[in-house]
């Protein structure tokens, strides 16, 4: 096992022996963090010692694009880009994780990124002892209203100068975003050293589609645009979830543990 990967399987062994119904644990790391590569081996490790464990993304549960464009046209432009809370189906989640809670099978979406839609068909995973909800803001809190004013890149100042994205967004974290995320019973946060490194982590991510010849890989001009809608939650991620994180991982600018911190978990139970 990596030390990352060590220690989150250790924590969640002690979780899932207390717990007396499966367990919803909660994934965060900004893009290119390694969250989805982690919780594929977390299920792994879970699953050869017996858990049923299964994998829902919240990159899964992105609107269409004609939901988006809907979206896009009634609130503002920046909402036909997919990533930041209102983009997704949250209610499809919310209905997700309590069908895990309860123990009942599960029939999980799946989102194409190459064509922008999710899959004509769902991911049949019947009933698990582990549910791993992954995310780049899996978790996140609102802003405090103040703190929306001033933009904090070049998107925000010329695409949304009068704040009408960034606050809707905020309101989708303060409704239907908190009581998606409140059936979280343990959250993980791996958390990047900076947002810096996110653009670098996310070009990396990109290299390799357009090694692979894949569809949808952006250019570097693209690239810059579009991880700024995701920098004004990541750095509030990054400066308000370690605290309260049931386990904060932080990272190098290579995505390993930081030598120079421990990891450190919070002695409590989710209500």
């Amino acid at each position: 096992m990596t030390p990352s990967l060590d220690r989150i399987a250790a924590e969640t062994r002690t979780w899932l022996a207390g717990a007396d119904r499966p367990l919803i644990l909660g994934l965060c790391g900004a893009q290119g963090s390694g969250k989805s590569t982690l919780a594929a081996s977390l299920q792994a490790a879970m699953e050869a010692e017996g858990r049923r464990t299964a994998i829902l993304s919240l990159d899964d549960l992105y609107l269409n694009g004609i939901a988006r464009q809907q979206l896009a046209d009634a609130v503002h432009p920046l909402f036909r880009t997919r990533g930041v809370p209102g983009t997704h189906d949250a209610v499809r989640g919310i209905a997700i994780l309590d069908a895990a809670k309860v123990g009942a099978p599960l029939s999980l979406p799946r989102f194409d990124k190459g064509r922008d839609e999710p899959f004509g068909e769902e991911e049949a995973v019947g009933k698990v002892d582990l549910l791993i909800f992954e995310g780049w803001c899996v978790g996140a809190r609102p802003q405090a209203e103040s703190a929306l004013a001033a933009p904090v890149n070049a998107l925000e100042r010329r695409e949304d100068p009068d704040a009408i994205w960034r606050r809707y967004v905020n309101r989708q974290l303060w409704g239907i975003y908190a009581e998606l995320f409140a059936r979280i019973d343990r959250l993980v946060l791996l958390a990047a050293p900076d947002f810096g490194v996110v653009r670098d982590w996310r070009g990396q991510q990109e290299e390799a589609l357009w090694t692979s010849k894949a569809s949808g890989a952006m250019d570097a001009v693209q690239l810059d645009r579009f991880v700024q809608h995701y920098e004004r939650l990541t750095r509030h991620i990054l400066a308000e979830m370690p605290d309260r994180a049931d386990l904060t991982l932080p990272l190098d600018h290579n995505r390993q543990p930081r030598a120079d911190m421990y990891a450190y978990m919070k002695d409590k139970v989710r209500q």
